[in-house]
Formats: C-alpha cells, structure tokens, sequence
C-alpha cells in the first residue's frame, strides 16, 4: 500500500508512524489512568474506551483497518482525540471530579425546561 500522501483535512498532518503513535499515547493515557480512584466513572469509561483502541491498534497493523474498526475517523484525527483524552486525565486529576459537589445541587439543576 502506497503511503498516505495527505488527510484531506486543512491542518491535520499525515503522521508517518501514526499506528505506533497512537499504541504509545493509548499506553500513557492508561498509565495516567491508573492514578485516578479505580470507583470514578471517568476512570471505568476512560479506560474502557482507550483499552478498547489500544487492542484494534496492536492487533492491527494496516492504519485503514484500524480506522475502521475504531470508527472515529482518521488516525491523525484518532491521535488528536487521544492526545486531549491524556490532557483530560491531568485536568480531571486536578478537579477531582470524582469527589462529592462542596455544596448540593439547586433542585432544578438538571431539568430543561
């Protein structure tokens, strides 16, 4: 298969070894995962998800079949949504978003009109 010569997509680069990439990134957002309390439901679907694409990745070596598999575009676009999922981890670290609210919800909080 002859390389990818473009994405198609205005300021998205091909990355010449976007599989590779993409397993390291997958591996370093479980790593950063696994700080986080093992009960927080971040944490369970973050890591559902990134273990989910880290094993299309690994078992796949083709980059169209992986994209496929995954269904979440292309992999520099796959490598982009990994790179924010680790940003999130040291984000949702520093929030604590699993912790109780410091003070109770208004009643009519999650009500849309």
């Amino acid at each position: 298969m002859a390389a990818k010569k473009a994405t198609g997509i205005v300021g998205l680069a091909v990355v010449p070894n976007a599989r590779e990439a993409l397993i390291s990134i997958y591996q370093r957002t479980l790593q950063a995962l696994s700080t986080v309390p093992k009960e927080s439901a971040y944490r369970k679907n973050a890591e559902q998800i990134t273990n989910e694409r880290l094993e299309i990745a690994e078992k796949e070596s083709n980059v169209e079949v992986i994209e496929s598999k995954i269904g979440a575009g292309q992999v520099e676009e796959l490598l982009q949504q990994a790179e924010g999922e680790l940003n999130l981890v040291s984000k949702m670290k520093e929030w604590k978003a699993w912790e109780p609210l410091v003070s109770e919800a208004p009643p009519s909080q999650w009500t849309w009109p």
